[in-house]
């Protein structure tokens, strides 16, 4: 594992500093308490502290979510993300990139709940000295984003535990339609770092949940959101994002497989619902980045 992220990491049992170990084919991290975790042939470390009750998105959702991803339909988002980050970072054009190795001068950002790490490779591409750590607990998600960018590492763990990160370790935080922990983020935030927190908007996939009965955007979410996190952030600023989406049959399907209506919707009504609607489907993406400084 890159050293530059792995001086950020902590033992999730006893928070103590992780060290990289090798015995013939396996890998490893170990704290000085000899607690150990593995290095998955796929890249990733599985640095969950026991159990979780919840395994996130399954294979078929997190193939859904690459596919969809990787055809460009969310590229607003990911470069309102890495503008928001450049700006963040460096105020302005970045510099130089750094030499490989270093120790924590190195901005890291860190995707909390990074699914895939499509959003996370974006942001680091705009970011050529700083390093990324993509957090998931779906292992699916997990080996896509472990060789997402050869700048980034990735682990699984768990948002509503405390997370394997030393304190004031990132320098910026994303949290892209995923679940917030206010005082654990707060804690593994540098002071003079941001939370970026991208949600969707009241018409998101307006056309969509119309036609094929899928879960509604909460109309209290701008205000939930804000709950979650005003005891430890402020929000410096927020913008909306959108975009005119004209999409295939084929693509809608996958956009659904992708989200939380994948859970609830009944495929065999979903597919006849689906196969009726005209094509080119006109479908408006349209989300809230909402800037968040710690307090």
């Amino acid at each position: 594992m890159d050293a530059r992220i792995l001086t950020r990491l902590r033992c999730p049992v006893c928070g103590e500093p992780l060290a990289e170990t090798t015995a013939g084919t396996a890998r490893a991290l170990r704290c000085p308490r000899r607690h150990s975790f593995d290095i998955a042939r796929q890249g990733y470390v599985n640095l969950l502290a026991g159990r979780t009750p919840h395994t996130g998105d399954s294979a078929e959702m997190v193939a859904a979510r690459a596919d969809f991803l990787a055809a460009g339909h969310y590229a607003a988002v990911a470069a309102a993300l890495a503008d928001a980050a450049r700006r963040i970072v460096y105020g302005g054009d970045p510099p130089t990139p750094n030499p490989a190795g270093g120790d924590g001068a190195y901005p890291l950002v860190v995707d909390a709940g990074a699914g895939t790490g499509w959003y996370l490779a974006a942001v680091l591409a705009a970011l050529p000295d700083a390093v990324g750590l993509a957090l998931d607990v779906a292992k699916p998600a997990l080996r896509r984003a472990a060789r997402t960018h050869p700048r980034a590492a990735a682990a699984l763990a768990d948002t509503w535990q405390r997370l394997p990160l030393a304190d004031r370790a990132a320098t910026v935080l994303l949290n892209v339609f995923a679940p917030r922990n206010g005082a654990e983020f707060h804690r593994v935030l540098d002071p003079a770092g941001a939370l970026l927190v991208v949600t969707p908007a009241a018409d998101h996939l307006a056309e969509l949940v119309d036609a094929l009965d899928l879960l509604r955007v909460d109309p209290a979410k701008a205000d939930r959101v804000a709950g979650s996190l005003s005891a430890h952030f402020t929000e410096e600023s927020a913008t909306e994002h959108r975009a005119r989406l004209r999409l295939s049959r084929t693509e809608v399907t996958t956009l659904v497989g992708m989200g939380p209506s994948a859970w609830h919707a009944d495929p065999a009504r979903l597919a006849e619902r689906i196969a009726a609607l005209p094509e080119p489907v006109p479908v408006t993406l349209a989300v809230r980045l909402g800037v968040h400084r710690p307090r």
